[in-house]
């Protein structure tokens, strides 16, 4: 069975000259990924306890300039390979230490991501470039995680070069794309571990089943690719291994099998956690998505059965053969980590291209018969529902992150006007003459306004509830120089925060570790009495109080100020 190129669904004498199309595409994509990747990288401080984590495990690296050993606190950190280290480490020589350099590594390997998409696409779609590479981009899961200092965006852009580099292997008989797919799949086992060849191995063999065609498989099986995976992946492997005798234990055994195993991290979540958790990373395409995934399983389907009995391989044609590579590209990992014990949003990040690529095929295909105006109301009306959607919660953001509800009053009906106007807007361009045609245009619209009211209303917010870094600008005005920091009953998040924007170990009460020298204490508010007591002998002074977190900061006196 061979695909050939399809061809495109727009007749030459419609198009512009390629070179000034190519131009006004260039434009349009960078566009699009400075504005959605990179503007306001640093308008709010690192969230959560893995992004400032990150960022300070970079900094301490290429503090000693070891390009191996990932540590936290002087300690080794060995959850997660180097990757992402190594390109924040870069990202803080050209651009300085700062929460905005951390991110720069994730918006970069998004933007990256995007291009490939568009170039694959240009080569062998062509006609949808422009759509897919913007329908990727702009994907909720792609948006957010382009933004954070983590190893999720490493990961899910080198996976999803490495699988259009396997595409196109497998349509064009190349060995260099056979090639640069085992390159990108060293370099996903360097940005997150074996889960990426793991992954692809498991696609790659679900859509040759599905296809009956498991020579797929064997030609897969490349001995110079395998070479060239082990000359990338493996150095660093030996290397940190030699250096640190216990990181096979603690990478390979804990935080590879033991997280998909057991729940040994407490990231436990149900069964179906991962349903919701894929429809909202693909937002706001999520319905077409989704209907252009029932499409590509029902025509496999149909051809199943119209197909010659027994096992051998049955023709797929060439107009829904990367449609049903793209549906085994997004399902398999869902599923492979709705089996799994420890579970996170980030972990089907690799994913959620696959959707973007299976509904630029839909849209090709629509196109290409020349159909403009028959699309399902039903569709047409849950889309616009589901995409105008994140707007109201983004204009309230001040009030669900202050307040963990909806406001009354003006307020809201500001946001419902807003959002039902985009929602009419969006319904009414599709069910229009031109329908899908527009899909791409109105859909971005309330993507673009979404993200600028994250960064314009919720901003100084999100800044001043959900990061470190306001807190530790407060502390540092009242010193005369830096003293140790330790925190008592905060959550992991503030304590790891704390770390990155002081530039120094964070200690924990709650560990035991109570620092003998004078030091300064993070603690919950009204917590005084308590501290006191904790600290018998001890002179404890209150300092401060950090409202929009609800905590108190204290001095605490040296052990050996004891009288």
């Amino acid at each position: 069975m061979s695909f050939q190129e399809a061809p495109s669904p727009i007749s030459d004498s419609r198009q512009p000259a390629a070179g000034a199309r190519t131009r006004t595409d260039a434009v349009l994509i960078a566009g699009f990924c400075a504005f959605l990747f990179f503007y306001g990288l640093g308008q709010f401080g690192l969230i959560g306890a893995d992004e400032p984590r990150y960022a300070q495990v970079a900094r301490e690296m290429l503090d000693r300039h070891d390009w191996v050993t990932p540590t936290l606190g002087g300690q080794p950190w060995l959850e997660k390979p180097p990757l992402y280290y190594w390109q924040a480490m870069l990202s803080y020589s050209l651009f300085g230490v700062s929460d905005w350099a951390a991110r720069v590594p994730s918006s970069l390997d998004g933007s990256l991501m995007v291009l490939a998409v568009y170039l694959f696409v240009r080569r062998f779609r062509r006609g949808v470039e422009v759509d897919a590479a913007l329908i990727a981009a702009s994907c909720a899961g792609i948006t957010g995680y382009a933004r954070a200092a983590s190893t999720d965006m490493p990961l899910a852009a080198t996976f999803t070069l490495g699988m259009l580099a396997w595409w196109a292997w497998r349509e064009s008989g190349l060995r260099i794309y056979l090639a640069l797919f085992y390159a990108f799949m060293a370099l996903g086992t360097l940005a997150k571990g074996p889960v990426a060849p793991f992954l692809a191995a498991m696609v790659i063999l679900v859509y040759a089943l599905a296809c009956r065609e498991l020579r797929l498989v064997a030609g897969t099986l490349w001995v110079p690719g395998i070479l060239l995976f082990l000359v990338i992946a493996l150095p660093w492997y030996v290397a940190v291994q030699i250096r640190n005798p216990g990181f096979f234990r603690e990478f390979f055994l804990a935080h590879n099998l033991g997280r998909f195993s057991k729940n040994l991290f407490h990231h436990t979540e149900p069964f179906w956690y991962y349903m919701p958790v894929t429809a909202l990373a693909l937002l706001p395409w999520t319905v077409f998505a989704t209907a252009a995934l029932v499409q590509s399983v029902r025509l496999w389907w149909n051809e199943r059965k119209s197909s010659a009995q027994g096992a051998n391989a049955f023709d797929v044609d060439s107009g829904y053969g990367l449609s049903l590579f793209a549906g085994c590209w997004l399902i398999v990992p869902v599923l492979f980590f709705t089996l799994s014990q420890s579970k996170l949003p980030g972990y089907i990040l690799p994913a959620v291209p696959a959707g973007a690529l299976l509904l630029a095929e839909y849209l090709r295909q629509h196109f290409a018969r020349g159909e403009s105006t028959p699309v399902s109301r039903w569709l047409v009306a849950a889309h616009s529902l589901l995409a105008s959607a994140p707007m109201a919660p983004a204009l309230l953001i001040a009030y669900l992150v202050t307040q963990h509800r909806l406001p009354g009053g003006q307020p809201m009906l500001v946001a419902l006007a807003v959002t039902f106007a985009l929602c009419v807007g969006i319904a009414l361009t599709l069910a229009s003459r031109l329908g899908l045609r527009m899909l791409r245009f109105v859909t971005l619209i309330p993507v673009v306004l979404t993200v600028a009211a994250v960064l314009k209303i919720g901003a100084g917010t999100l800044d001043q509830t959900l990061t470190a870094r306001p807190l530790a600008q407060e502390i540092a005005s009242m010193e005369t120089h830096q003293l140790a920091l330790a925190v008592y009953h905060v959550p992991r998040e503030l304590e790891y925060g704390l770390t990155f924007y002081r530039n120094q170990l964070t200690q924990n009460y709650d560990w035991g570790t109570v620092p003998e020298e004078e030091h300064l204490l993070v603690a919950p508010e009204n917590s005084q009495a308590e501290i006191a007591r904790l600290m018998p002998g001890r002179r404890v002074s209150y300092l401060g109080h950090f409202a929009a977190q609800h905590v108190d900061y204290f001095w605490v006196a040296a052990a050996s100020r004891i009288k």
